[in-house]
């Protein structure tokens, strides 16, 4: 580690201390922020949905609430729809 990180380290932690809690716990947020991955920060302040359901919507939902109650509420496990495909669960593994 460089003495220049380590005094930017120590001048945080300096600061730290200073805090007062509601502060200290707005900063652990901000810090946690910081260190999400793109996709986690993206969903993290995605802006809400807030438009009414459409139509065509309802309709979607209510077949899909049908299939389910038809088949007990049971999917498909997620293995059949893999091998549907010719695939298993460690083809996918680990896939970004």
């Amino acid at each position: 580690m460089s003495v220049e990180l380590s005094d930017e380290k120590q001048q945080a932690h300096q600061l730290i201390d200073r805090l007062e809690p509601g502060q200290l716990r707005a900063l652990i947020s901000l810090v946690q922020f910081m260190l999400l991955d793109a996709t986690s920060r993206a969903l993290a302040t995605a802006p809400l949905d807030d438009e009414d359901e459409t139509e065509d919507e309802r309709r979607a939902v209510a077949k899909s609430k049908s299939w389910f109650e038809k088949r007990n509420g049971q999917g498909i496990p997620h293995e059949k729809v893999l091998s549907e495909f010719g695939l298993t669960p460690d083809d996918i593994k680990d896939r970004k």
